[in-house]
């Protein structure tokens, strides 16, 4: 029986790794309530006051529901001090994200999730705030104005952006967390959760966001930082804090975005000649493979290191089919995936968001993986990566033959002619350009050559596109019959006037999403002809209209019986009454009516 045993104890230490996941999901409250005894016993001196600061500048962020060459509904409205807070209600000065809710993820071009991505982490969206001074955080407050609880995580960095010189280190740590939760309410608020102590001052505070529980976009106005300059001293009751909470805590960090131990396990570690593994030996090899798919790629790296079987399983590229590695974007660097380079010779998916800024990953590093894992990529997602430069696409464009699906939103540092190596992506199907520098002058040229080349197109965002005109929509329409997705949001000279809005109704009967969101043209005329030829539209965007009536809106949710998101927001001719109605008569459309406050 002795051969069995040491594999006894790999299977025993398996079961207890996964009973301790459980036990920190289903206990998280009483961690965060350890947490706040931590933090509610803490004690400065009274020479040590308190430093309060309102953020002195903006210098990241993913997205915003605002134009780039605006200040309305843009993240800088975020430094400084409040434009609006006490007041509640919809204001262009505050800091709006580009979605909301679950629809975007409801859309034909909904990319699928990545598999394997830790259940903790949420965040969709982030905002990265410096302030003036230096301090160890003792609270951090957020000015919500507009359907607050998007907030779901605050960090702290050690790195102080306005230091000539480049720290040696760069430190992230989380001042607080938490699931996504719904508020029931869309009055203003003053969100202070209690954040936990740091050993570090910092200046660079980053907020994470989640809007999927939201009714409607999330508007924040300002944020405080709270903090000393010495750092504060726990009391003795701190010591009688329970250890086993703070170990919790200390793994949950590492599955969070704390890599400094995983970098090593990336690596072979040596493994001694050992007894058998017993009957786990005859378990079909794609049996363990299904089995280990279950686990975290934290968890991967730390199994691998308990015997050779397993190590050999952990280490097999068919795990690393799909590779998300934006949970971890605080600690991945030129070692994490240099580290990773010899699993990832299959990989196919591949998510780099939010990763290697601040020098974390060089263009060197990046390219070297990329030569070794690029062969099979078919998705590459990489918003926010701020390391990229035109070598970068280069490299994408040599070594990605297979490269479907490219995601470059938000990588705003990009040169506009690094964009020229795409068009080397013979098998291209999906290009997301938001928030780049692409430069185009002329929209219509654009969409000619568009509704020319591209006869499969499925899905087209042209929001806040200044110039295209209805002579470009025309030839995009005639072209491009396939049509599901259009948004042509914030395009202020498209005029209803012009039969726009209604030829396109009538040429692309697939049509199951439009966004004319701000367009105050379009009239019960376009409603009606949308209703008579887009019968398979599922989410319709008219906010800011003037000229539309509730009897050609009822006539659309008649014939469009997939019709599940109808925003109407600040429609005047559609009061509270007329959405009550409709609603009564249509419970299965979320219909959005906001008014100005």
């Amino acid at each position: 029986m002795s051969p069995v045993f040491p594999m006894l104890t790999v299977l025993t230490m398996f079961y207890y790794m996964c009973l301790r996941r459980r036990a920190r999901t289903a206990t998280r409250g009483d961690m965060m309530s350890s947490h706040r005894t931590i933090v509610s016993n803490s004690r400065t001196s009274p020479l040590n006051a308190e430093v309060v600061q309102y953020a002195k500048e903006v210098v990241d962020f993913s997205s915003h529901y605002g134009s780039e060459n605006s200040m309305s509904y843009t993240m800088w409205n975020l430094a400084g001090v409040p434009n609006v807070f006490p007041s509640s209600g919809d204001f262009t000065q505050t800091a709006v994200f580009r979605t909301y809710g679950t629809w975007w993820d409801q859309c034909p071009s909904a990319s699928l999730p990545f598999r394997r991505t830790p259940s903790s982490f949420q965040s969709q969206d982030y905002v990265e705030l410096t302030f003036e001074q230096q301090v160890y955080p003792t609270a951090v407050h957020v000015l919500e104005t507009y359907h607050p609880g998007a907030v779901i995580r605050i960090l702290a960095c050690s790195a102080n952006p306005y230091s000539p010189n480049p720290p040696a280190e760069v430190r992230w740590e989380t001042l607080w967390s938490e699931r996504p939760t719904k508020v029931n309410a869309s009055q203003a608020r003053q969100f202070k959760p209690r954040i936990k102590q740091i050993n570090f001052p910092t200046n660079l505070i980053r907020l994470e966001v989640n809007s999927s529980l939201l009714d409607y976009y999330t508007e924040l106005d300002a944020v405080v930082l709270h903090g000393t300059k010495d750092k504060p001293l726990l009391s003795l009751k701190a010591a009688l804090v329970d250890m086993n909470d703070l170990e919790d805590d200390d793994y949950e960090e590492k599955d969070g975005c704390e890599m400094d131990a995983l970098n090593k396990k990336f690596s072979s570690a040596t493994l001694g000649d050992g007894p058998s593994n017993g009957y786990f030996d005859k378990l079909p090899y794609e049996l363990i493979q299904l089995i280990l798919n279950h686990l975290s790629l934290p968890d991967l790296c730390r199994l691998a290191q308990t015997c050779r079987l397993l190590h050999q399983h952990c280490c097999d590229p068919l795990q690393y089919i799909h590779l998300n590695l934006q949970p971890y974007w605080a600690k991945l660097d030129d070692t994490s995936l240099e580290f990773l380079q010899a699993r990832c010779a299959l990989v196919q998916w591949l998510n780099l968001s939010w990763t290697g800024n601040r020098g974390f990953i060089s263009v060197s590093g990046f390219s070297r993986f990329l030569k070794v894992c690029g062969s099979e990529l078919v998705r590459l997602e990489l918003s926010c990566s701020h390391f990229l430069n035109d070598a970068c696409l280069e490299v994408i464009s040599e070594m990605c033959p297979n490269l479907q699906d490219l995601n470059l939103s938000s990588c705003d540092k990009l040169p506009p002619q690094a964009f020229g190596h795409i068009a080397k992506l013979r098998s291209l199907k999906r290009l997301i350009l938001y928030r780049t520098k692409v430069e185009i002058e002329d929209y219509d040229v654009i969409a000619s050559m568009i509704g020319a080349k591209c006869k499969s197109l499925r899905t087209l965002d042209l929001w806040r596109c200044k110039n295209i005109t209805e002579n470009g929509i025309a030839e995009l329409a005639s072209g491009c019959a396939l049509l599901e997705e259009l948004d042509l949001g914030w395009c202020p000279t498209l005029q209803s006037s012009t039969g726009c809005f209604a030829r396109l109704a009538r040429q692309l009967p697939n049509l199951q999403k439009l966004f004319l969101t701000a367009n105050r043209s379009v009239c019960d005329t376009d409603i009606e002809e949308l209703a008579s030829n887009c019968t398979r539209l599922q989410q319709l965007d008219i906010l800011g209209t003037r000229m539309v009536s509730p009897a050609s809106l009822r006539k659309l949710l008649e014939s469009c019986k997939d019709l599940s998101l109808l925003d109407v927001s600040f429609c005047s001719q559609i009061d509270n009454r007329a959405v009550l109605e409709l609603n009564a008569s249509f419970p299965k459309v979320f219909i959005k009516k906001s008014f100005t406050q």
